[in-house]
């Protein structure tokens, strides 16, 4: 058996690009600087997570491959574009997780199950094109490294589709109605840092979690559906 060079918990950032995110695009950015801040203060825990950062609108861009954070200065800039394609994003997953746990594993790591953290402030303007991708990328039968997926809500997003996406109801969270969409972004992003850090954290302990909790501001979906 060879030898493992250590546990790995690939991440991925699933942004909403569209229009419709308007100037909202730089509170992100200043989100994804945050949480590449705070890992490199968290060196174990930054040791043990890839992230990789997706954005999406009429198509998906991959902004960063799948990368150690650690060696990076800076993360990559997002653009504001075209509509929302929910089916775009996750076939970009379906085509890019597989490929990427095999590299991991090539390499000699012990791969966990990847986390996807999706964030979107519309429904789909591609209608249910998406529901067939999603089910395939979820279906542990047919893809062994499924992610988990932590679903947000943000703006004029639907608390149904929301849910429909997110892996557990756990992990399903829409801002309150009220909430400025730039103030619902940044808290997404603050609880997302927690997240990815005490997700690096707990594997280099040994016990491996996947924890979110509501970002201030939002709700689990399955209380408000």
């Amino acid at each position: 058996m060879p030898d493992i060079r250590g546990q790995l918990l690939p991440i991925y950032l699933l942004v909403d690009e569209s229009m419709s995110m308007g100037s909202n695009i730089a509170e992100l950015e200043a989100g994804l600087n945050a949480l590449h801040a705070a890992l490199l203060a968290e060196p174990m825990a930054a040791a043990k997570v890839r992230l990789s950062v997706i954005g999406f609108s009429d198509d998906a861009v991959l902004r960063l491959d799948l990368a150690d954070i650690r060696t990076l200065t800076d993360l990559p800039r997002l653009a504001k574009r075209g509509r929302t394609s929910y089916a775009a994003a996750f076939a970009e997953l379906e085509r890019r997780i597989p490929d990427d746990v095999s590299k991991l594993k090539r390499g000699g790591y012990q791969v966990h199950r990847p986390a996807v953290y999706f964030l979107s402030d519309g429904e789909p303007t591609d209608g249910r094109a998406w529901e067939p991708i999603h089910a395939r990328l979820v279906d542990r039968a047919r893809t062994p490294a499924a992610p988990n997926i932590i679903a947000c809500g943000i703006g004029d997003a639907d608390a149904e589709i929301i849910l429909s996406v997110a892996t557990e109801p756990r992990y399903a969270f829409i801002a309150a109605s009220s909430t400025d969409v730039g103030a619902s972004v940044a808290k997404f992003c603050v609880e997302l840092t927690k997240s990815v850090v005490k997700s690096g954290r707990t594997l280099a302990t040994g016990s491996p979690e996947l924890v979110m909790n509501p970002p201030e501001g939002f709700r689990l979906v399955i209380d408000v559906v």
